[in-house]
């Protein structure tokens, strides 16, 4: 199964390839290419699909948030900006209740004034069926980053008020993922997000020229952006899915791309040989299997669990990435602020593993069999073919059995979205994901929280612990971050101690391009700002 989507992979990289030589004459100077390991251009309404990779080249380049990430430091983890909202406060005396000071003079591309009445027309299009501009599809993206929301309202034309259902000091962090798409647009197009899809419309520094489905997507600056800061030097971003990792480094090699996600690991000593640039740094992910909790699953028992974590030779699986990895000690890396001290030590211990599996009645004799859900490639899952045949070894060694139902990147994040008990989810107990770990709700709350399972959210699993929901509630009430640090400890202290995931390791975001492009910070963060890269006008 795993070689017959290598070579699924294979035919659409080589179509991408393909596209992309034929019109590679006409480039002009100035211009970025970018080999992504997506299948196919990610959504271009405003709320992208394809992951983290999606919001990186088609969320935050054609659009903003209310609140933003600042991406200009390599050396600083990344924290929250202002936005399209200059300032952000919470009553003191009601702590549901939020106000959002919009930044004047903010025009979307095709013109048009962003207001407070086109903040709510964007968060109905999301949460409001009814609305005329609802999209299923974008709510499908949008809806589970803020289910804090309970109702919002225009104050004045640049002040809008959000209230939470109930005190939630992450509200900030869930509203940095809505992009703000023009409603005049969407009215101009005939009411029509298929026709805005082509033409898209938002306040983001760069904009939508051309959209080729399963092709390449092609963007220039926005001159006019509000952060003259970052309005980009450079005069074309092209996007291009090249989703196999050889087929993304031949590209890489030939000339017919500048820059590429994720280089095969073992191309990348010899990529520094030829002179490209390989560029990395820690970044909030990892790479995990989340793990089934409905009635039956195997993963219920905490021994079973335990002997998956002590059974991954973690080193060696770094060593097959060529070093470009940091073996997973937890659920968030060693040394991150919350991970407190857990008592449970993941480390590699197959005897340790067997005696558990022992103890639950599995041997290599008499093994646990399983079905885990992977995809062939996808925004930050690394090298999700080889890597999972590793631990595939590695677990058989002391006696659990997998099966891979290997699946498009797309089709695996709509497994997440449905849960394990959708049909869509194929009878898997467990799915291999990565995952955006940067604040208190992506990185914990919304993975095990008892009733953000779907369709309310996306714990998967349908995990439900009181003391850890218990925990949850205090993180939503401490508004020091101090204090609220403390909470997060012992959140991932009990992550570690239950061994609630298979916990593998963390990518370093590795990226190899040509020397030609110069200006290119690497932030902490699963996004990037492409406004200030230039390409060296001599050839290489």
């Amino acid at each position: 199964m795993l070689s017959r989507l290598r070579k699924f992979g294979a035919r659409a990289a080589l179509a991408g390839a393909l596209a992309l030589s034929a019109s590679s004459a006409a480039l002009a100077q100035g211009t970025l290419r970018i080999g992504m390991t997506a299948s196919d251009i990610p959504l271009t309404t405003g709320q992208t699909d394809n992951g983290g990779e999606g919001m990186r080249f088609l969320g935050y380049t054609v659009y903003d948030g209310l609140i933003n990430w600042d991406l200009s430091s390599a050396e600083l983890a990344s924290d929250l900006v202002p936005g399209l909202a200059t300032s952000w406060t919470v009553d003191p005396s009601d702590k549901t209740k939020w106000t959002f000071k919009l930044r004047p003079g903010v025009k979307f591309h095709d013109g048009s004034d962003f207001n407070a009445d086109a903040v709510v027309w964007n968060l109905d299009k999301l949460l409001k069926s009814d609305a005329p501009q609802y999209d299923p599809r974008q709510s499908a993206q949008g809806k589970t980053r803020i289910p804090a929301v309970a109702t919002y309202r225009v104050v004045d034309p640049m002040t809008v008020e959000i209230t939470t259902k109930a005190p939630d000091a992450t509200l900030p962090y869930q509203i940095a993922w809505i992009m703000m798409s023009s409603p005049a647009q969407w009215e101009k197009l005939g009411k029509s997000w298929d026709a805005f899809a082509k033409q898209p419309s938002g306040t983001g520094p760069w904009k939508l020229t051309l959209f080729a489905p399963r092709e390449r997507a092609e963007m220039v600056p926005f001159k006019e952006y509000w952060d003259k800061d970052r309005v980009p030097k450079l005069d074309k971003l092209v996007l291009i899915p090249l989703p196999e990792a050889n087929a993304r480094t031949a590209a890489l090699r030939s000339g017919q791309v500048d820059w590429i996600e994720a280089p095969a690991p073992d191309a990348v000593e010899s990529l520094k040989s030829a002179g490209f640039t390989i560029v990395t740094n820690a970044y909030p992910h990892n790479w995990t299997w989340h793990l089934s909790r409905v009635e039956g699953s195997p993963w219920n028992d905490i021994r079973v669990r335990k002997a998956a974590n002590l059974a991954i030779d973690r080193e060696g699986l770094k060593e097959l990435l060529g070093g470009l990895a940091i073996p997973a000690k937890g659920f968030m890396p060693p040394g991150h602020q919350w991970f407190g001290h857990p008592t449970f030590d993941i480390k590699y211990d197959p005897e340790a593993a067997k005696k558990l599996l022992a103890e639950a009645g599995y041997s290599p004799a008499k093994p646990l069999k399983l079905k885990v859900a992977i995809s062939a490639s996808g925004s930050g899952q690394m090298q999700p073919l080889p890597m999972n045949e590793f631990i595939q070894q590695n677990l058989a060694e002391v006696g659990i059995q997998v099966d891979y139902e290997v699946v498009e990147w797309n089709t695996l994040i709509n497994i997440w979205r449905a849960g394990a008990k959708a049909d869509i989810s194929r009878g898997v107990s467990a799915i291999n994901y990565s995952y955006f770990i940067q604040d208190p709700f992506t990185g914990f709350i919304r993975h095990l929280q008892c009733n953000l399972a779907p369709p309310n959210g996306t714990n998967w699993g349908y995990y439900c612990d009181p003391a850890m929901d218990k925990l949850f509630d205090q993180v939503r009430n401490t508004f020091d971050k101090a204090e609220q640090t403390k909470v997060l400890q012992k959140i991932h202290e009990k992550y570690v101690d239950d061994a609630l995931f298979v916990m593998i390791t963390h990518d370093v975001n590795p990226r190899a391009m040509s020397p030609k492009v110069k200006g290119f910070v690497q932030a902490q963060n699963w996004f990037q700002d492409f406004s200030k890269i230039t390409i060296a006008t001599a050839a290489r």
